[in-house]
């Protein structure tokens, strides 16, 4: 980490969205919720003034625009991170955002939430702090009951179904899909807070976070037509169910192929999956998903799972206002957690290291920004690594499922076993 780049503020207070840019957020989200058909179901929040705090499922960029929809026209501050603010910091502070490290334990942030609620406004938070790899639920923060209990405010959670239809994370054009549909609901007043346990609040939250955008298109008979609906599926399905070979899955237009058998199979426009030998393993997406994770728990039950040691090159993101190329270097991912290291530029050596304790979850991204590739998303409290493996041996989608099962293990080991759908 250069100790001569500017960092982050974090510490810088939030500010309250100016008078001025409210209705400009508002007007921003409105013509493509219009054109998805959105349809903002409404329970017990009639009438509901903040502060409160509004927690939202994580499925595309859509997401953000639905829920200043929702809230119009209450004032808010939501919680983004770092990457988001790259060259526009003034702009996302002025309309009311807060920079988020992912997945870092950061006390700070804490204050800031709490600055929002004692300002009379909205706080929205994305728990699942990174776009859902397959439409479905992912882990929450154990900690997340606890803040609740915290702020004593109102607690809402609007969950969206069919953004990830529409755009999903491994092919982010534009499906047309409507109507999408969210849920806005009161989970818990202020009084239910005061008599709730951590745990009882936990509970809730994991059951209100329970979707599946297949499952719901099943429901609600969409159909997408897309021509290339199956192009970078293979990047979250890697492991082929009938030979069991990992990372020789492809895709084209429609097809998703395993290039070490052969097999192949449709992506319907109804959502779900046929083999093309009418031999299909997994109609249902996020069951070949599933799959994979139990596949990887083995491995880490075994103590055997490891990415081996894979060429990489890395870029830092210090501040907002770029990433700086940090330089080439090795990423390993094993039982042991997450290392990265090399030499940068300036011949000096880097090193980043995030054991298996440290890290609930990660995020990753595929082909990032179009031209960059696939990549880990690594953090401290003062810099982000963007690390990007080389070659064909590996898959991030892999390693993130690996760093859930990880920490899993070592909580189960640790006597402290994580409750259902928390982390």
């Amino acid at each position: 980490m250069k100790k001569d780049v500017k960092r982050f503020d974090r510490k810088a207070p939030p500010i309250r969205t100016k008078w001025y840019l409210r209705p400009l957020t508002f007007l921003l989200s409105v013509p493509d919720t219009l054109l998805h058909g959105l349809k903002i179901h409404k329970t017990g929040v009639e009438g509901l003034k903040p502060p409160y705090l509004l927690l939202c499922n994580h499925n595309a960029f859509m997401d953000f625009k639905a829920a200043t929809r929702a809230i119009y026209p209450h004032r808010a501050n939501y919680i983004v991170a770092i990457d988001g603010f790259i060259g526009r910091e003034k702009l996302l502070r002025n309309v009311g955002c807060i920079c988020k490290r992912k997945f870092t334990s950061d006390i700070t942030l804490i204050r800031n939430i709490r600055r929002v609620i004692s300002n009379g406004d909205v706080c929205v938070i994305y728990p699942e702090a990174r776009y859902s790899l397959c439409g479905t639920t992912a882990v929450l923060p154990e900690s997340l009951g606890e803040l609740c209990k915290m702020l004593g405010v109102p607690v809402v959670t609007f969950i969206c179904h069919g953004h990830h239809i529409n755009s999903p994370f491994w092919n982010l054009h534009d499906r047309g899909v409507k109507p999408t549909e969210a849920d806005m609901t009161l989970l818990f007043t202020p009084e239910q807070l005061k008599s709730a346990g951590k745990n009882e609040i936990n509970d809730a939250l994991v059951r209100a976070f329970q979707y599946d955008d297949y499952k719901w298109q099943a429901e609600t008979g969409i159909e997408v037509t897309y021509k290339k609906r199956a192009e970078g599926l293979h990047k979250v399905l890697y492991q082929c169910p009938r030979c069991k070979t990992e990372f020789r899955m492809t895709s084209k237009d429609d097809r998703l192929i395993c290039s070490a058998c052969g097999k192949t199979w449709r992506y319907l426009t109804n959502g779900s999956l046929e083999g093309d030998d009418k031999t299909t393993e997994f109609s249902h997406i996020p069951d070949w998903y599933e799959w994979e994770r139990q596949n990887v728990r083995a491995e880490v039950i075994a103590g055997t799972y490891s990415s081996g040691e894979l060429d990489c090159h890395v870029d830092s993101l210090p501040n907002a206002d770029g990433f700086i190329r940090l330089g080439d270097g090795k990423l390993i991912h094993d039982m042991n957690g997450f290392r990265v290291y090399g030499v940068d530029g300036d011949g000096d050596p880097f090193e980043m290291v995030k054991d298996v304790p440290s890290l609930y979850s990660c995020h990753i991204e595929y082909e990032y920004l179009g031209k960059y590739g696939d990549c880990v998303d690594l953090n401290t409290l003062d810099d982000t690594y963007y690390v990007y493996p080389h070659g064909d041996g590996f898959s991030v989608t892999k390693m993130a499922l690996a760093t859930e099962e990880l920490y899993y293990f070592y909580r189960l080991k640790a006597g402290r076993p994580c409750r259902p759908g928390l982390a």
